[in-house]
C-alpha cells in the first residue's frame, strides 16, 4: 500500500486538491516521507523526510499547494545526489543493484553500471527540472499528467532501453 501511495501520490494531490485544503494534504505528504525513511532507515531519505517536512510545514502554513507539488522535484534531486555521490565515491548506484544478482561483476560491468549511472543522473536532472517546471508554471492537471504518469513512462522507457543496451553489450563481451 506505500509503495501504491507513493507512486500515485500526484494523482492522490490532483484528486484531493478541489476537496481538502493543502494544510490537510500537507499530512499526506509527511507520513509517506516518514513512512518511507522508517521503512529503508536509510540517511538519504531521513533528509528526503526532512525535506518533505520543510514542505509540508509550508503548505501548512500558507494553505497552498505549491509545496506539495513540489515534492516530485524533490524526490529527483535526492535521486540525483545519491547517484551522483555513488559516482564521486564508488561503487556507484547501479554497480550495488548489478551485484545484486552478480557479485563477481567484471571490469567491463564496472565500467558499464558507471555509465548507466551517469545516464541516471542524467534522467535525474532532466525529470527534476520537468517536475519543478509543471509545479511552477503549469496547471494543477498538467502537473498531475506529468508526475503521475508521464514521468513513470518515461522511467519504465529508460528501464527498457538500458535492458536492451545491456543485452547487446553482454553479448559483445562474450563474442569478443
Amino acid at each position: 500500500m506505500f509503495v501504491a501511495l507513493s507512486v500515485a501520490y500526484p494523482l492522490v494531490v490532483y484528486w484531493a486538491m478541489g476537496r481538502f485544503e493543502p494544510r490537510w494534504l500537507a499530512v499526506l505528504l509527511l507520513v509517506l516521507a516518514l513512512l518511507r525513511a522508517l521503512a529503508t532507515r536509510q540517511a538519504v531519505w531521513l533528509v528526503a523526510a526532512a525535506g518533505a517536512a520543510v514542505l509540508a510545514a509550508l503548505a501548512t502554513v500558507f494553505n497552498q499547494a505549491l509545496p506539495l507539488k513540489l515534492y516530485p522535484a524533490l524526490i529527483n534531486a535526492v535521486l540525483l545526489v545519491v547517484f551522483a555521490a555513488s559516482l564521486a565515491f564508488p561503487p556507484t548506484a547501479v554497480e550495488r543493484i548489478a551485484r545484486l544478482s552478480e557479485p563477481d561483476l567484471p571490469p567491463s560491468g564496472v565500467a558499464y553500471t558507471r555509465r548507466v549511472t551517469q545516464v541516471w543522473c542524467g534522467f535525474f536532472v532532466l525529470n527534476g527540472a520537468l517536475a519543478l517546471a509543471t509545479a511552477l508554471w503549469m496547471s494543477d492537471r498538467a502537473w498531475a499528467l506529468y508526475n503521475g504518469l508521464i514521468a513513470y513512462g518515461l522511467i519504465g522507457l529508460l528501464f527498457g532501453v538500458e535492458w536492451l543496451v545491456r543485452q547487446r553489450v553482454r553479448a559483445g563481451h562474450r563474442h569478443g
